[in-house]
Parts: C-alpha cells; structure tokens; sequence
C-alpha cells in the first residue's frame, strides 16, 4: 500500500516525563505572574527608575519577536519565491509564529506599570515613536498570523461538525460559515501572506532603533546606527534555524521521522544568510573603531565575543559541510547555535549593554521575572503540543485511504 505525507493531527500521549516538568515550570511562571498583577511589578520584579525594563523586554519581547521569525521567512520562501517542497514546514513555523507573537503581547502588558491601558496606542497615536512603531506593527502582525491559520481550522472541521442535543442547531451555520472562510480566505490569502512579511521587515528592524536612541547609555560594542539593520538581518538569519530547531524537537518528542530532505535544503542558506551578517556586523565595527573595546577584557568583550563565536562563526562552519546537512543531531546542534546566538544577541543589547549614566548597581533579573519568562516558554511548549494533536500541522505518513 502506498503512503502519502500529508499535514494531520498527532496522535501520541500528552503526558511524557518532559511535559510533566514544563507543566510544573508553567504553573511555577503563573504563581509569579499572579503575584505581578496581584501586587505590582516591585513585588516580582528588580526593575527601577534608572532600568524600567529588563528581562522581559529583552527576552520575552526582543528574543520571542526574533525566534518567532521563522513564520514570515518560510511563508517568504514558500509563498513568495516559490522554493519547492516547503510545504512540511511552513504550518509549524506558522503555529510558532502564532503563539510566539501571541506571548509577545501578552509579555509587553505584562511589563507595563499600568497594564490594563495596554490598548492606549491604538487610540492614542504618537508617530515619532519606535515603540508605538513596533506595537501596531506586532497587533496587526499577529492578526494575520491568527487568519492565516484559520484555514488548517476549517479543514480540521469543515464537514465533521456534529455538536450534540440541542445545540446540533448550529451545525449547519456553522458549517456554512467555515465553508464560507475556507473559500474566501483561499482567494484572498496572497494578500494576508505579503502583508505578513513587510509587517514582520518594519517591526524587526524597529526594535533595534529602540536602543540607538539609548545613546551612551549604550556600550560601544552594541551602539551603532545600522542596530535597526542588523536587527532585521538576524531576525531571518534565525528564521531556518528556529525552523529546524522546532521540527527537529517536535519529530523526537512525537516519535516520527524529520523530513530532513526538506530540512537540509533549507539549512543550506542559513551560512550565506549568517556571512551576510557577519559581514554588516565587523564591518560596522571596523568603520567605527569600536573593536578597540575587545582588548579590555570586562563583562562587555566576553559576551560580544560569545555571541559572535559561538551564535555566529560556529554554526556558519558547520552549516557547510554535508555531515552536518545530513545529520539531525549535527543540523540540531547547528540550529540551536544560531538560535541562541539571536537570543544572547537580543540580552547583550537590551540588559548587558545598557547602563543608565547615574545608576548605582546593575540591573540582574530576580527569581520571578526569569520565572515568569521560563513560564511563557513551558506555556507555549503546551499550548503547541495540545494544537498539533488536534490539528492537521504536522506532516505524517499516512495510507492514502486514510483519513483523521
């Protein structure tokens, strides 16, 4: 009999060892958020009036847009320029994307003094704002992202929907209405996917402007006037690799095959896409004499040097030998490199380099903010877990009579 693949809901045990420690870890960033909204940001949180931000914005915000890039790079690949067979890839990177974003919001109104105006700037608009910039952009970004996958919602249902006793009234209305989505969507969908990626090249590069106008509150390894650009090109650099590192993670954890076909086609570009980088980053460097810095061997040097070492220079090596292409452990590792590399990248910038003129002591992140972010990162782990086992995301090998 022959198979197909084809994108299908995951049947596998919800509860693992591993899921029973990132539920606990969830519930753990629950109690802290709680207490966050219950008694104030002083009662969880080491933010003053010299650092009103911290952690949250440098992870939860700047890193999860970042790692969340993965959605507007592949539907560019797929959609855009037509590369073949990235049809396995793009609906996870669509759902991490999705709930990436989703937690992007929720991080920002978590990290607000007044929290409940978070809705403010879509009344209140203040145009010569970057944030105000990154904040419209992220709304409507999301938006799209929750339209985009409305499609895998109706085929998951259209034509399945069955409520019981009294409410089979709403049976035919609402499969009417999925029919009427499934149709209008499938012929307006180009314009939601373009929109997606010129939304995702203004917001990246817009949280890099947020700390050019820090100024010398800066350190000089991370002050320079190309942080928009630089930002932007991480964010794709990153994009294959949060794929690679997310499909290869949820191939394990469900028990099926990597498409590494797919995956080692993609993991091909990623070393022009990190040279490219590399390139803007020490030459911004050697133009602005910033390099200089490196010699003094402090906090700064050491975790420039980890970024780019380590997030950069290492997996661009490794990416271009075919043992690697063709290994999942190899590509993993590779993927994970560069991933956290963007995520040190985004933590240098917004906590390590930035020190307010006249503050006292450093700004370290307490308990319950790292907490609070472990806990998003172990929410969405669940929240991805629960999506892909009831709906058709992730691509199995199934006979061709069958069907979910």
């Amino acid at each position: 009999m022959s198979e197909l693949v084809i994108p299908k809901p995951v049947k596998h045990k919800f509860f693992t060892p591993g899921m029973v420690i990132v539920t606990l870890l969830a519930l753990n960033g629950l109690y802290f958020l709680a207490k966050r909204f219950l008694f104030g940001m002083g009662a969880v949180t080491n933010l003053n009036n010299f650092y009103p931000w911290g952690l949250w914005i440098g992870v939860d915000v700047a890193a999860g847009v970042a790692l969340a890039a993965g959605g507007f790079v592949t539907a560019a690949m797929g959609h855009i320029f037509h590369l073949p067979n990235m049809k396995p890839v793009i609906r996870p990177a669509l759902l991490t994307a999705m709930l990436g974003y989703t937690f992007v919001g929720i991080g920002v109104m978590v990290d607000i003094g007044r929290w409940y105006y978070i809705w403010h700037p879509m009344i209140y608009w203040n145009g010569t704002s970057p944030l105000f910039e990154v904040g419209i952009c992220v709304m409507t970004y999301l938006t799209v992202l929750y339209i985009e996958f409305f499609p895998i919602v109706t085929e998951r249902f259209r034509g399945k929907v069955n409520l019981p006793n009294i409410l089979s009234i709403f049976n035919k209305p609402i499969e009417f209405l999925f029919k009427l989505f499934d149709n209008t969507l499938g012929k307006a969908m180009f314009i939601f996917i373009i929109a997606g990626v010129v939304l995702s090249t203004l917001h990246q590069s817009s949280l890099g402007t947020l700390m050019v106008i820090a100024g010398y509150k800066m350190h000089p390894l991370w002050l320079t006037p190309i942080m928009p650009l630089l930002f932007f090109i991480s964010a794709i650099c990153v994009g294959i690799p949060m794929v690679l590192f997310e499909s290869l993670i949820a191939s394990r954890s469900f028990g099926v095959k990597p498409e590494m076909e797919v995956l080692k086609n993609i993991a091909a570009y990623v070393p022009l896409l990190l040279g490219i980088y590399l390139g803007f980053k020490l030459g911004d460097m050697a133009i602005r004499k910033s390099f200089v810095y490196l010699f003094e061997f402090n906090k700064y040097s050491i975790a420039w040097l980890i970024e780019i070492i380590f997030g950069v220079i290492i997996p661009l090596v490794m990416l271009n030998f075919k043992k690697v292409l063709n290994s999942p452990l190899w590509l993993f590792i590779a993927a994970t490199l560069v991933v956290a590399g963007v995520l040190i990248n985004r933590i240098n910038t917004f906590i390590i380099a930035y020190h307010p003129l006249y503050a006292k002591v450093a700004y370290v992140p307490s308990f319950g903010e790292i907490s609070v972010t472990v806990g998003f990162i172990c929410l969405m782990v669940i929240l991805y877990r629960i999506i892909v086992m009831i709906f058709p995301v992730i691509s199995l090998p199934v006979k061709n009579e069958e069907k979910y």
